[in-house]
């Protein structure tokens, strides 16, 4: 039976899912795992997403609460909002109770990736602040470290992503991930990937 890891995310103007498909490539080609790529819903109405110019959703299909539950193990991706995640992702885990009751999550590795619009604009901290819905979920975190070896020092060239996972910057929203930011997605995805594969055949 394949090992299923799915990659969940919000994206509004399309960088967080640009890391989101490359997390799946990374993923992906781990022998025996099953990776799909889930939206979680919008909060917005289609008039306020018109006013702030975001272009149409994807054809990701949107994933339910519920859903999760049929997962080995995953990474959730979102921009952040004033250095935490955004409220469409928090709305979607604020929806997950039946879930953390039974604790149908706990043991499951996650991972986190994120796009923020500058440096200081929240690539540790919404992060950060996102590990407190594991924990309550007993989910375990995974970040990717320093496993992307020499990437994780580039200095000249401006990259998102830290030891907590893959990031990328938005800028006015015109930068698009660059492909050293492409290359830590993809790594995290593989990397994450073979973590949820020895935790499912070690159980």
């Amino acid at each position: 039976m394949a090992v299923k890891v799915y990659i969940v995310y919000y994206s509004m103007y399309g960088h967080v899912e640009k890391l989101a498909e490359e997390i799946k490539k990374g993923a992906s080609s781990v022998e025996g795992v099953e990776a799909k790529l889930w939206q979680v819903p919008e909060t917005l109405l289609d008039e306020v997403l018109g006013k702030m110019s975001a272009p149409p959703k994807s054809d990701v299909p949107v994933i339910t609460p519920n859903e999760l539950s049929e997962a080995d193990g995953f990474v959730f991706g979102f921009p952040t909002r004033f250095g935490m995640m955004a409220a469409q992702f928090k709305a979607f885990l604020d929806a997950t109770g039946g879930l953390w009751r039974a604790q149908q999550l706990a043991g499951k590795p996650a991972g986190l990736f994120y796009s923020t619009g500058s440096q200081g604009g929240g690539q540790e901290t919404t992060a950060l602040t996102a590990i407190t819905q594991l924990v309550h979920h007993g989910m375990i975190f995974v970040p990717i470290g320093y496993t992307f070896g020499a990437g994780m020092f580039e200095m000249e060239k401006v990259k998102g992503g830290s030891p907590y996972g893959a990031g990328t910057y938005a800028g006015d929203g015109s930068r698009q991930p660059s492909e050293l930011e492409l290359q830590q997605a993809f790594h995290q995805g593989k990397y994450i990937a073979g973590i949820t594969k020895k935790l499912k055949q070690a159980a």
